[in-house]
Parts: C-alpha cells; sequence; structure tokens
C-alpha cells in the first residue's frame, strides 16, 4: 500500500509539472504575443523557460528541504538526458541542421556554464574554508552568468531565424490565468514529486541520487523530449537545438543559482562521474558539428549519443 501510494504521489506530480509547463508557455507565448516580443525571442527564452520550469519547481522544494542529491541530481542527469537521449531521438528522427551562432556560441555557452558549475562545487581543491559548497555566493556567480545568456538572447532576436515558433493567442485575461494556473501546477507537481520521491527511496533502499538522475530527470524533461520530437518531425532544426541547449543553460545557471540563493546546497563527489559524462556529452556534441555534413547532427552521430546515455543508464544501475 504505501509502494502504492508513493507511486501515485511521483507520478502525480510529474503529470502535473508537466501540464504546468504547458499551461505556462501558452499562456506565456501569447503574452509575449501580445507585447509585440518577436517570435525568436518566444522560443529561446519563453519555450526554453517553459520547459525548464518543472526543474525548477522540483529543486526549490528539494533546496527548503535539504535533499542536496536531488538539487544536483535532476540538474545533472536532464542535462545528460537532454543531451543524449533526446537530442539523439531527434537526430534519428531528421538530421538536424544547426546555425552558426548555436554551434560557435551556445554550444560552448553550455559547456561554459558546466565547467563553472563543475569548479563552484569542487573548490575544496583550492580552499578548504567551504569544501564541497554551493554557496549563496556561487549562485550569484551562476545567476550573473545567467543575466549575460539572456543579454546575448535579446542581442540576437534582431537576427531571423529560419524557423517560425507557430503561436496560439488568447485574451489577456486567459493568458494571464494560463500563466498563474501553470505556476501553481508547477509547485504543486514539485511538491508532489519530492514527496514520492524520498518514499520511494526510502522503500526500495535507492540513494536520492539514483532516484533524481533516472526517475525526476526523466519526468521533469518529458517537456523538452515531447518539444524538441515534434520539431524534429516538423524538421524545424532552429527549435530542436535551441530549446535543448537552452533548457540545460537555464537548468545549471538559473535553476541551481536559484537553488543556492535559497540555501548552500552540499555538494557530494559522488557526482563527479556524472559531471564528467555531462561535460564529454557537449564536447562531443560541439565535435560532431565538424564532423561529416558540417553543422549538421546526423543519424549516425545521434546513434552514438542514444549508446552513450544507455552506457550512463547502465553506470547509474551498477552504483544504484
Amino acid at each position: 500500500m504505501n509502494n502504492l501510494l508513493s507511486t501515485l504521489l511521483l507520478a502525480g506530480g510529474l503529470i502535473s509539472l508537466i501540464l504546468g509547463a504547458e499551461l505556462l508557455v501558452r499562456g506565456a507565448a501569447s503574452l509575449a504575443t501580445r507585447l509585440a516580443i518577436s517570435e525568436i525571442v518566444i522560443a529561446l527564452t519563453v519555450v526554453a523557460f517553459g520547459t525548464s520550469m518543472p526543474e525548477m519547481a522540483v529543486n526549490i522544494f528539494a533546496s527548503i528541504d535539504g535533499k542536496n542529491e536531488i538539487v544536483f541530481g535532476n540538474i545533472i542527469g536532464s542535462n545528460i538526458l537532454n543531451t543524449l537521449l533526446i537530442l539523439g531521438v531527434a537526430g534519428l528522427i531528421y538530421p538536424l541542421t544547426v546555425q552558426k551562432n548555436t554551434v560557435w556560441k551556445e554550444i560552448p555557452f553550455s559547456l561554459l556554464a558546466t565547467l563553472v558549475l563543475f569548479l563552484l562545487v569542487n573548490d575544496s581543491w583550492g580552499s578548504a574554508l567551504m569544501p564541497g559548497i554551493l554557496s549563496r555566493n556561487d549562485g550569484l556567480v551562476l545567476c550573473l552568468l545567467f543575466a549575460v545568456f539572456i543579454t546575448y538572447l535579446f542581442g540576437i532576436s534582431r537576427v531571423e531565424s529560419s524557423d517560425k515558433y507557430s503561436v496560439r493567442t488568447y485574451s489577456l485575461g486567459v493568458s494571464l490565468l494560463l500563466i498563474i494556473c501553470g505556476l501553481g501546477a508547477l509547485f504543486g507537481g514539485g511538491r508532489l514529486c519530492i514527496d514520492g520521491a524520498m518514499r520511494l527511496a526510502r522503500q526500495f533502499g535507492l540513494s536520492e541520487k539514483f532516484i533524481a538522475c533516472t526517475i525526476i530527470a526523466v519526468g521533469t524533461s518529458l517537456p523538452e523530449m515531447a518539444t524538441v520530437t515534434v520539431a524534429a518531425f516538423r524538421r524545424r532544426c532552429d527549435i530542436a537545438i535551441g530549446n535543448v541547449v537552452g533548457s540545460s543553460i537555464i537548468n545549471i545557471l538559473a535553476v541551481l543559482g536559484v537553488s543556492a540563493s535559497i540555501r548552500p546546497v552540499s555538494y557530494g563527489t559522488v557526482f563527479n562521474v556524472d559531471f564528467y559524462v555531462l561535460i564529454a556529452a557537449t564536447m562531443f556534441l560541439f565535435l560532431v558539428m565538424f564532423t561529416g555534413k558540417k553543422h549538421r547532427l546526423d543519424r549516425w552521430e545521434a546513434t552514438i549519443m542514444l549508446f552513450g546515455y544507455a552506457g550512463y543508464i547502465a553506470y547509474l544501475l551498477y552504483w544504484r
């Protein structure tokens, strides 16, 4: 009975997160359109933010509750899944041509964000004062980098994208109602998700890290999976790649930045291996832009990424 209740809490939380993200994206995109914000900005900010909101909701409650392994496992696990699994699936559906800006700026910026976070949480290598902690000052560093990223996004908003993001518009009242309901569903789902995950971890003897890097990471990444899969089927390469890379950057800089600002987060070096996987995955994504057809993720490269994710899951199962 306890197992069933825990599963229902987790499943209900994940469903609420996905529904909340969808409502938030619809409402925010409609409001942005009514305010005459360009479509490329909507695609790179509203959509990327919306699909990262489940991670934000889960991490806020995990940070408040002091569930540090969930704080890090959710973000690192989600970013690995975004890069290897979601882009791998999208690349199999249709080879993804990537814009020059994304190759030389956004993907390297994602790698930079990952490396900065890795150095911040491993600062005990250079100082014994605050070993293994993502402090509030570290959170401020991440938030400042996020501000740089936002400035960059609005800078490129003047450049026309080859893709158009279709936005359904609603009245001002309906748009605001969708945003409010979406935020409510996100935070309610985040609370249920944490409670269900903790119950399952205790009942089955699983680590918080395993639950966070697998079940929670998959659940909070479902909006990205849905968005990128549809984009790949419709051959909208900019939105497919941009959403994944943008969401990965937002997850590290905004979500972890906010999490550390709420409460300093203790870091376990057990996550260093996961960091190595994420760094390798991001570097691989950058390097394949120069193999085969330039600036394109081909099917054979996407297949390697899927095998890489399968290997990562095997590692998690072995060390669960």
